[in-house]
């Protein structure tokens, strides 16, 4: 099972995870045909309690470089910096 559709199950749902995420019910549809977006990765960690986890979803990620201004790429990708 891919991840997304992991995580899907375990949010209750499709659309269960759109509103946890902040999305519409179309955005969860094209990730699983396409890629979940890093900076919605983390916010699908939380939902689904670590269970799925943001390298999970995005494995080709930098999630530990750090970036320019020193700040961890993760940071960046959940909207933190």
């Amino acid at each position: 099972m891919k991840a997304i559709d992991r995580a899907i199950e375990l949010a209750g749902g499709l659309q269960a995870l759109a509103d946890s995420c902040g999305v519409k019910y179309q955005a969860v549809q094209k990730w699983r045909k396409n890629r979940v977006p890093p900076e919605r990765a983390g916010r699908i960690e939380e939902v689904t309690q670590g269970k799925v986890t943001r390298r999970d979803l995005c494995p080709d990620f930098p999630w530990d470089t750090p970036s320019a201004d020193g700040e961890a790429a993760e940071r960046v990708a959940v909207g933190q910096g």
